[in-house]
């Protein structure tokens, strides 16, 4: 009963999508209309499969040869695209128009009181001219804001080797700009600079830290940033149809689960902090960030398989369908194994994380909300059982629940870094010290883990909002091309990418706010180091190929041919398929 037409140029009358959907996804596809009333349709073209009376009446129904040679002939008619504007009930020509992508109905009612349908369409936009102006802004943010960290330490002039740092960002932005509006013209033009732009400000602020501290990290990470940005463009140049992921669905949670367990190798993997989790090759790497990609092609990739098994198929118990253990012990093994070998290593924060997605990504291929529930009930479950047994976990939740208390403060582990954090963004209040004029060296890893108190003590609350809502941005714009992407397995793949930025965000301000316990993620693309920000950018490279596929205008397939046409009738007789079948049987039987 959907209105919103898309590709109206093949409907099927008298078949309920929510009654035979394998049906009418394996005759539609994205290029058909599956309608419950005819009155929805007034107007939509010449097909006598659809013999209009009026809104009470339904249609009358005809053979399956002769819809297919009215489709034909009004397809070859209006050349692929229409804007009619046609009355209910009449058979008269479709005025051809220009190209087109979508078509909007609106119904209206002409001067004899008789329903009509207006048909507008509009081409679809590449999205270049945007992404240009955004990138620009996006750069300015950037460069800007270093200048304002130079200025507000008592600087004067220019920062050092900003005319060489200024020509170097123009051109890379330039040139990956180009490389992409080359290789995926259809691209959402609002993540790449979206993501540059958090970018930028996140070198801003390691500057500043730098100055304070007497360090030199930023000039590092701008130049990881230039290699962060080069492996998005070749991720959109390599990666030319994302559905090719789908073949290694298996191949991703091998490789996912061997990233987990390279730091437990003797001589490779370092322990910082307590934890596990990185790995020693010329610069310290955290495997597990690269990790939460191949996670997220494997979820998307078994689930799109048995999203039907899991959600309609098994018992029923206390109101819950529950699906058979054959279906959902891989996906339940997986899941297991990855948190068993981060409760290993000590990782919480990426255990966090993987839970995060495998529910969400589980609800969203089931439509259950069944799922979260259960999900909530197994995160209470192991948190209990990983705080009874992990000491490194139960000193961060003492930390978490007893920040503010004399001993906790002054033990050697305890809450200083979590309490100066909380007194930085106190001082800073609703707009900030104003950038470099604040006392970020105060707290440990201000320009890495604490880099979100280090921003908010500068710019205040309402900047940390500001940044807040870039990446929100990206969010919602991942799932909203989740929702207009053809294809199950992209929409539960960008689905799960979007969940896992919104729930890194979340786990990291929330453990510097003391929300929750802190865990160690960083923040993506503002905190200092080189995995997290390589691998956000590689993200930022699948949204923008998943993108171009989502907007990108359908293709038209080739026509029958007047000869294979003239068939389908000698085909309808060998199926034994008559007028007086339903369409659907006459779909089935041909």
């Amino acid at each position: 009963g959907d209105t919103r037409i898309h590709r109206p140029d093949l409907v099927l009358l008298g078949l309920r999508a929510d009654e035979h959907p394998r049906l009418a996804a394996s005759v539609g596809g994205p290029r058909a209309a599956v309608v419950a009333d005819h009155s929805q349709l007034a107007g939509r073209g010449p097909c006598r499969g659809f013999q209009s009376q009026g809104p009470a009446q339904h249609p009358e129904p005809v053979s399956l040869a002769e819809s297919f040679h009215d489709f034909a002939h009004a397809h070859r008619a209006r050349a692929g695209t229409t804007r009619a504007t046609r009355t209910a009930g009449s058979t008269g020509p479709v005025e051809p128009a220009r190209a087109t992508r979508t078509a909007h109905p609106n119904f209206q009612s002409d001067a004899g009181g008789k329903s009509m349908s207006v048909v507008t369409q509009t081409s679809p936009r590449s999205g270049r001219l945007p992404e240009a102006v955004l990138l620009g802004l996006a750069l300015f943010s950037g460069l800007s804001a270093y200048c304002l960290v130079h200025l507000g330490v008592g600087e004067s002039g220019l920062p050092p080797s900003f005319p060489q740092i200024f020509l170097v960002t123009v051109l890379t932005t330039a040139g990956a700009h180009i490389a992409v509006r080359r290789f995926a013209p259809y691209a959402d033009p609002v993540f790449f600079p979206a993501a540059l732009a958090l970018n930028g400000l996140g070198l801003a602020m390691i500057y500043r830290v730098d100055i304070a501290e007497e360090t030199d990290h930023a000039s590092n990470q701008l130049l990881l940033s230039f290699v962060a940005i080069a492996l998005m463009v070749g991720t959109v140049i390599v990666l030319r149809n994302h559905r090719t992921l789908r073949r290694f669905t298996w191949t991703s949670l091998i490789a996912g689960i061997v990233l987990l367990l390279l730091p437990m190798v003797p001589g490779l993997g370092r322990t910082i902090n307590g934890a596990r989790i990185w790995i020693n090759i010329g610069m310290s790497f955290q495997p597990a960030e690269l990790a939460k990609i191949c996670f997220a092609v494997f979820f998307a990739g078994y689930l799109v398989t048995e999203r039907d098994n899991l959600s309609l198929a098994g018992p029923k118990f206390l109101g819950i369908r529950w699906p058979k253990a054959r279906h959902f012990i891989p996906i339940l093994a997986a899941w297991a194994a990855c948190m068993a070998v981060l409760v290993m290593e000590k990782d919480f924060g990426t255990a966090i994380l993987f839970f995060g997605l495998f529910v969400g990504m589980l609800y969203v291929a089931t439509e259950r909300v069944s799922w979260i529930a259960i999900g909530g009930l197994l995160a209470a479950l192991g948190v209990a059982v990983i705080v009874s047994q992990v000491s490194h976990v139960q000193a961060r939740f003492t930390v978490w629940l007893h920040a503010l208390d004399p001993d906790v403060y002054d033990s050697a582990h305890g809450s200083f870094q979590l309490v100066q954090g909380l007194f930085g963004m106190a001082s800073g209040g609703l707009f900030g010290t104003g950038l470099g004029q604040g006392y970020p060296n105060k707290v440990y890893a201000a320009s890495s883990d604490f880099i979100i108190a280090s921003f908010a003590e500068e710019i205040g609350l309402i900047g940390l909002l500001a940044l807040l809502c870039i990446y929100l941005i990206i969010v919602v714009r991942g799932l909203r091309t989740a929702v207009v992407l053809r294809d199950g397995f992209g929409k539960l793949l960008v689905t799960g990418i979007a969940f896992t930025v919104a729930i890194q965000c979340f786990v990291v301000v929330g453990g510097v706010t003391r929300l929750i316990p802190l865990t160690g993620l960083a923040m993506p693309f503002l905190a200092h180091g080189g995995s997290a920000l390589m691998t956000n950018w590689i993200i930022i490279g699948l949204l923008l190929r998943i993108s171009d596929s989502a907007r990108r205008p359908a293709t038209a397939d080739p026509l029958p041919s007047d000869d294979f046409l003239k068939t389908i009738p000698e085909l309808e007789k060998d199926s034994s398929s008559n007028k007086n079948d339903a369409l659907e049987t006459q779909v089935v039987k041909l």
